[in-house]
């Protein structure tokens, strides 16, 4: 399976990215914030980063890349689709995914080792989890802040679309804890986390990341 990693001037994630996806199973296919197709890739990960030095907000300059036109077009028909914390940024602005990442409320970056809780183990990126898994992956982001109105909340709870929730101490200030959310579908997800940071013992907090990118290799999931 081809799996593109977008990098945008800025992008300091996707080398990462591509590593993860490799170590996964799949093969690992560049894509530029220029280009103006997907190289024949069956999914696509919007990597962390800076894009465009986060000028206006996280992402919104990102959203005009004309690489964007064509993963938008993609996954409208089906791709699935990982934007890990500036990528998830991208996803928000794109419309992709509803709400927006603001600001931590205690106005400080944070970089620690967080827990999480998968919420939905049958989206197209973490089919290979058990529902209500609890994990280990990192959590680095000044503006990580997962905000939306009451209305957007509880369709997000109702429809089970909230995909990964943090677990302990508040790190940055996420209404409900929310760590992760999807689209309707389940081929789209926005994960603030940082799972490709997580995918072997020798760096980061252990293996429990890869299952991100395992999960979109199965290509399971309802």
């Amino acid at each position: 399976m081809r799996i593109g990693v977008v990098t945008f001037p800025g992008s300091l994630d996707d080398v990462d990215a591509a590593r993860a996806v490799r170590l996964a199973g799949g093969e690992a296919v560049a894509l530029w914030h220029g280009d103006h197709d997907l190289r024949g890739v069956d999914a696509v990960v919007l990597p962390g980063g800076f894009s465009y030095g986060d000028y206006l907000r996280c992402g919104a300059i990102s959203r005009f890349s004309p690489v964007m036109t064509e993963v938008v077009a993609a996954a409208e028909s089906g791709m699935p689709v990982l934007g890990i914390c500036n990528g998830f940024q991208i996803l928000c602005e794109s419309h992709l995914l509803p709400g927006a990442l603001i600001r931590n409320d205690h106005r400080k970056f944070v970089c620690v080792d967080q827990r999480l809780r998968i919420e939905n183990a049958s989206t197209a990126w973490t089919s290979s989890y058990e529902q209500g898994e609890e994990v280990t992956i990192v959590l680095k982001n000044g503006e990580g802040s997962f905000v939306a109105d009451t209305e957007t909340l509880d369709r997000l709870e109702g429809e089970g679309r909230v995909v990964a929730r943090y677990l302990g101490e508040d790190p940055n200030g996420s209404l409900r804890a929310i760590a992760g959310i999807s689209n309707a579908r389940g081929n789209v997800v926005g994960l603030m986390p940082h799972p490709e940071h997580a995918v072997e013992d020798l760096c980061g907090p252990g293996t429990d990341g890869l299952g991100f990118f395992t999960s979109v290799l199965q290509g399971v999931f309802v």
